[in-house]
């Protein structure tokens, strides 16, 4: 069934209703997807139609002539407005998901990395159109590490990509050795607490009472971005002094808070910054899903 049929046929909801159910014992995840068009266009039909009967009892739009050419125009407009990006259809087809799959909730949960947390979007602060390609590419670029410590942590991998693209300057300024070979340090984690692996030495900005200065600091270094995704969780998920950071995995604002306020840098803006940064990785992942 074409999602074009469905937006004419408000009857068809039936075969919809079995053929979601079909694609769901199937494991057929493009039937579903399709499903989650077909159940969007539908309310899209439904809201087009309840303005269009707003406007012809205003008296604007009389006529039985124009009553046909309205209501396949907004047949067509229903069909047009659903399965964008981002749109109602995704939420959809998660939610059927979940109701054919009950597990499907719980991997939604551990793999939460690549779906909008509550507080996860700031439509007005971020939008798609901020994430350039330079953004994008590093999102990709480590997703899938990311992912497998996500796996293992249950942080968030989109909040880890955020914070190591705040942290790098999306890659364009990562932390190298003198040589300028990488030091594939993604988090800007100090060589401190006893650290027995390789080091980094850089110039880098501190604030002191809020003002910036230059300092010289030793950075852990590492053979791959992997570790330094490990690491970095267990860095987090280990310490005491990040445990109220631990307890926010729901809320970008206070998953960048509580790791401002335990310290984590000394830039007086960082939880703005970084809350900006895991908005713009999630917006990303949306349009790469």
């Amino acid at each position: 069934m074409s999602t074009q049929g469905l937006a004419a046929d408000p009857n068809a909801l039936n075969a919809l209703r079995y053929g979601s159910g079909a694609a769901g014992a199937k494991g057929d995840k493009a039937a579903l997807k399709e499903a989650a068009k077909q159940f969007e266009s539908l309310f899209m039909r439904e809201l087009i139609k309840s303005m269009r009967e707003a406007t012809e009892k205003s008296g604007l739009m009389d006529g039985e002539g124009s009553n046909l050419g309205t209501d396949l125009l907004d047949q067509q407009f229903a069909v047009q407005l659903s399965g964008l990006p981002g749109g109602l259809s995704e939420a959809i087809e998660r939610q059927l998901g979940r109701q054919i799959d009950p597990a499907a909730a719980a991997r939604d949960a551990l793999n939460g990395a690549t779906r909008a947390l509550p507080e996860a979007s700031e439509p007005s602060t971020v939008s798609r159109a901020s994430a350039g390609p330079r953004q994008a590419g590093f999102v990709s670029q480590h997703s899938q590490a990311a992912a497998a410590v996500s796996r293992e942590t249950g942080i968030p991998a989109s909040f880890m990509i955020g914070q190591a693209g705040h942290e790098t300057g999306w890659g364009k300024s990562e932390i190298r050795h003198a040589d300028g070979a990488p030091s594939f340090n993604l988090f800007g984690i100090k060589a401190t607490g006893g650290w027995k692996g390789k080091v980094a030495e850089i110039t880098t900005t501190e604030y002191t009472n809020g003002e910036p200065r230059k300092v010289t600091a030793k950075f852990r270094a590492y053979d791959s971005y992997a570790d330094s995704f490990r690491d970095y969780a267990r860095l987090i998920g280990n310490s005491p002094r990040y445990d109220k950071v631990m307890d926010q995995m729901g809320s970008v604002h206070g998953f960048a808070t509580g790791l401002q306020q335990a310290g984590y840098a000394t830039d007086p803006q960082y939880a703005a910054k970084l809350s900006r940064a895991i908005n713009t990785t999630l917006n990303i992942q949306r349009a790469q899903s």
